[in-house]
């Protein structure tokens, strides 16, 4: 009697022993497949915020740029009035009646500058000077820096096609198009939006 006693309370015990190696199992099963649905949706929220501010950074420089008017004025020191377009792949300079930060007061015409990596400044620097003043470009100040810029990329259009660079006081006009391209990183992902074209109203050549 005794000894089924023993032999029915040690299969119990290890019936409790199996028992408790398959709970934990399968705890070790959920809590990993719940780490992996947190991960899962950590890198969503990455991608989702990544996406969101390469789209607000290419539609704020997209929409100043739409505002683009063939403003004529002295550059610097010189003389006679040029049109206030100027550009290269990383840089260009405009006069917008839509600045990316308007000024506190109803000002008719900004002049602005994006540029990108520009004298040791990563990313994304954005500068302002409200017209008409001296020095429109030269004394532009800077508004706003975006280090999660990791790409920008600007061209030109005119009659014969798109051109990586672009000088109003030469061509004595504006461009008919400018074609943004943009990239971040943040977190490490990096977005980049598909090309952006802004039609210009463009100045005739004088």
């Amino acid at each position: 009697m005794t000894a089924r006693l023993r032999n029915e309370r040690g299969f119990t015990l290890i019936e409790l022993l199996i028992a408790l190696a398959i709970v934990g199992a399968l705890l070790a099963i959920a809590f990993g497949g719940l780490d992996i649905a947190v991960k899962a949706w950590a890198r969503g929220e990455d991608r989702a915020e990544a996406h969101q501010h390469v789209r607000s950074v290419a539609l704020t420089l997209a929409r100043s740029l739409s505002g683009t008017y063939p403003y004529r004025a002295s550059r610097s020191l010189a003389p006679e009035p040029v049109v206030l377009f100027a550009g290269t792949e990383e840089r260009v300079e405009f006069v917008t009646q839509a600045p990316p930060f308007p000024a506190s007061i109803p000002i008719a015409f900004t002049a602005v500058i994006f540029s990108f990596n520009e004298g040791g400044e990563p990313g994304l620097v954005v500068r302002q000077r409200v017209l008409p003043n001296r020095g429109p470009f030269e004394e532009a100040e800077v508004i706003y820096r975006d280090p999660s810029v990791s790409g920008l990329k600007f061209a030109y259009l005119d009659e014969s096609g798109w051109k990586d660079s672009w000088d109003g006081a030469e061509v004595k006009a504006t461009p008919r198009g400018v074609r943004v391209t943009v990239a971040t990183t943040i977190n490490g992902r990096t977005e980049e939006l598909p090309p952006l074209t802004v039609s210009l109203r463009t100045a005739p050549p004088q």
